[in-house]
C-alpha cells in the first residue's frame, strides 16, 4: 500500500541541500519518490512499509535533522 510521510527540515537552504537529502532518502528501503521544498523545507517520501526511523536517519546521513510532520488526516 502506497503511503507518504513528510519530515520539515529546517537546516536546508540550497541546492547541495536538496540533492544530497534526496539521495540519501531515496536509497532507503520502500522509498518510490522523494520531493524536496525547499522554500518550505520540507521532505515529502512517498513509498511503501515507509519507516520513519530509517527516514530520520537518512536525513541524518546527509547532515541535517528531520521531524515528522503529522498528516492532516
Amino acid at each position: 500500500m502506497k503511503e507518504s510521510l513528510t519530515f520539515s527540515v529546517p537546516g536546508m537552504s540550497c541546492d547541495h541541500c536538496k540533492q544530497a537529502v534526496s539521495h540519501e532518502v531515496g536509497g532507503v528501503r520502500g522509498v518510490s519518490d522523494v520531493d524536496v521544498d525547499l522554500a518550505c523545507k520540507l521532505v515529502r517520501v512517498s513509498g511503501e512499509d515507509l519507516q520513519e526511523s530509517e527516514l530520520l536517519a537518512a536525513i541524518e546521513e546527509a547532515g541535517y535533522e528531520g521531524v515528522l510532520v503529522p498528516s492532516a488526516g
